[in-house]
Order: C-alpha cells, then structure tokens, then sequence
C-alpha cells in the first residue's frame, strides 16, 4: 500500500539552532513542524554562529544560511532575508530568540510583501510583557509577582539589596539568572550580565517554591489556543530545564488565559512561575516565543509550533484542550562529528 500523500509542501525558516547546555528552541520547534502530517516541511535554518549545532544536523534543517546579529539593525536584516528568499522561496518564518524578535516585529509588514508570513506579537504586547515593565503590566492586570528593581549603574544595587533582603535573583535584561545570597554574589552577578546582555539588570527577590513553565499559544484575538503547562524536574547550574513532566494545574491554565486575554498574544510563549508553599502561583517571567522544551508538547498531544505555522498560513484552528500529563523530557548531550569543510564553508560563505 502507497503511504498516504502529505497535503502540501511549505519552507519554514526557523533561527536558534543553538542546541548547547544552555538550548535555543530552534531545533525543537523543528523536530515538530517535522512530525505534522499534514506537511511536507522543508527547513531553512538562519544561524548567527558558525559553532550553532543545527547547522550540522541535515537531517532534520536541509539548508542553512548565516544572518546579521540583532544588534545590526533592520536594514541588514531584511536585505539578507530577501537574498535567501529568492533562492528558497519561504513560506513561514519562525524567530525563537528574545534579543532578535523585536527586528522581526518591525519588519514583519515587508516580509509579508515578499509572501513570507510570520505569527509575531504586537510591539505593544511584547514591550507590556518585558522584564523591564513587567510591574506595571502585573498592577494593571492583577498578576501577582515577586518584588522587584530594575538597576543601571552598580551603587543602586546595595540598597535595593538590602530593601528586598536576601536571597535575591539577578536577572539579565534577555536571559540568565543567578540566584545570590550576598551583597558580594550580586555584584558578581551585576558585572556578568552587563557585559553579556548591557543594562539595565533586574533585582528581584527570591520567592522559594516549586518552578513550573508554561508554553501557550495565541491567536492574536485574545484567545489562549494551547496550553501545556510543566513541572521541572532537573535544573542545570544555568537555571535550565534538563528534564520536566507535563502537569495539570487549573491555576497555571487559568493564568496562561489571563494573560493571553490581556495581550492578545499572537504565537508563542512561556510563562514561568513560582508556585509558593502556600500555593500562590508568582509570575516571574514570560518569554515572548517557544521555550527549548516545547517538542514535549508534542509529545504530549499539542504541537504548538506546527499549529503556528498552519495560523501564520491563514488556517482557522480550534482550541486544543487535550493532551497528556505525566509525559516526560530528559534532555542529553551528543557528541556530532563535523567535517572541517562544512565548518569553513558556513565561516567563508554564510551558507552550508
């Protein structure tokens, strides 16, 4: 019997194909846009380092061309999006890191006009949601958070330190977190994100509890189309999840619509939040794209980056209330061996 015929071929650009200690989403977002049947999915990876993993791994990304950092501006990024473009023809773009999605955001009207489409935030939504800003979104919509400052210069750090006492969170503005037990500890902590991320860095007071993540996906009208919500199970040194399980938890869906209803979020996004031993749900943070871990909910019986795709494409979807809890992530290391061409190709050319 012929195996049954995938409805159509589209290109997907996907960037974060970082998969190191410290995971980008690029190649889990991959590995479900690979598994929908309804698709015949070619991958274009859009890489910014020549060491990112993904570019390597041709069996799940086909093609991979290098783009301008962030920091280049729009300019230079929508002159070298058009120059792939009109080698790959894409379809849908997917942009998984912070630092790179408000370009995306400001540009999204042009690619439009090249027939790429994407499934992005508003501006407005995704600077309500900033860490930066957090606190005035959670005192206008009545979300709860931890206390906390947002710094410039190292002498504010010791009175706000000892404002909030410790333990404190040091955040930087994109990623990273350390947790600090002395005035010693966060000006370590201070100094390592300015010079990773710049400033201004976040203070923010430690509330013990139980972590927990939720990946949600809008529809851009204010409807929450899926939630997956997730217990950590295994934290690295880096404060990331190296294993989770998929829970269910009527306060985290309910502050996952909550907050899809006060944004209108359109795509993908990851709440974390602190459940407290009083079991007060904190919201600490939301990530405004797909977290590393979001091939669970696949897994799981939601596949949120393949439903995006099918969204930015013009699909009518209806709500996903199903999937499974008690599905477990263990992420490992590997180690792929390379050939120095590949590596020196994607160095001199921008593409491999």
């Amino acid at each position: 019997m012929k195996e049954k015929q995938k409805s159509r071929s589209i290109v997907v650009a996907v960037t974060a194909l970082n998969a190191i200690d410290s995971p980008g989403p690029g190649i889990a977002v991959i590995r479900c846009l690979r598994e929908d049947p309804e698709f015949d999915v070619k991958i274009i990876g859009l890489s910014y380092e020549s060491l990112e993993p993904g570019i390597y791994m041709h069996d799940l990304v086909d093609k991979t061309y290098q783009i301008p950092f962030p920091s280049s501006g729009t300019d230079m990024l929508l002159t070298r999006i058009r120059e792939i473009n009109e080698i790959e023809k894409i379809n849908v773009l997917i942009p998984n890191f912070d630092a790179e999605l408000y370009n995306f955001i400001r540009i999204e009207d042009r690619l439009s006009e090249m027939g790429i489409r994407t499934f992005l935030p508003s501006a407005e939504a995704f600077d309500a949601r900033d860490k930066v800003n957090l606190a005035k979104f959670a005192e206008k919509h009545h979300f709860t958070i931890p206390p906390y400052r947002v710094i410039f210069q190292l002498n504010e750090l010791k009175q706000i330190a000892e404002n909030l006492g410790f333990p404190l969170v040091v955040k930087g503005k994109y990623y990273d977190a350390f947790i600090c037990n002395s005035i010693f500890e966060a000006e370590k902590a201070f100094f390592k994100l300015q010079a990773k991320w710049g400033v201004p860095v976040i203070i923010q007071k430690f509330i013990p509890g139980t972590e927990l993540n939720v990946a949600v996906l809008g529809d851009g009208r204010g409807n929450a189309l899926s939630i997956v919500p997730m217990r950590k199970l295994y934290i690295t040194d880096k404060g990331k999840a190296w294993a989770g399980i998929t829970i269910e938890n009527s306060q985290l869906t309910e502050t996952a619509v909550r907050f899809v209803k006060a944004t209108k979020w359109k795509g993908g996004c990851e709440l974390e939040i602190m459940m407290s031993a009083d079991n007060k749900p904190y919201l600490l943070e939301v990530n405004p794209r797909f977290p590393a871990w979001i091939y669970l909910t696949a897994a799981a019986g939601q596949n949120q980056p393949a439903a995006l795709a099918k969204l930015a494409m013009g699909y009518e979807l209806p709500e996903m209330k199903e999937y499974q809890a008690g599905k477990l992530f263990i992420r490992y290391s590997w180690d792929m061996i390379v050939d120095i061409n590949e590596f020196q190709k994607i160095s001199g050319t921008g593409e491999l």
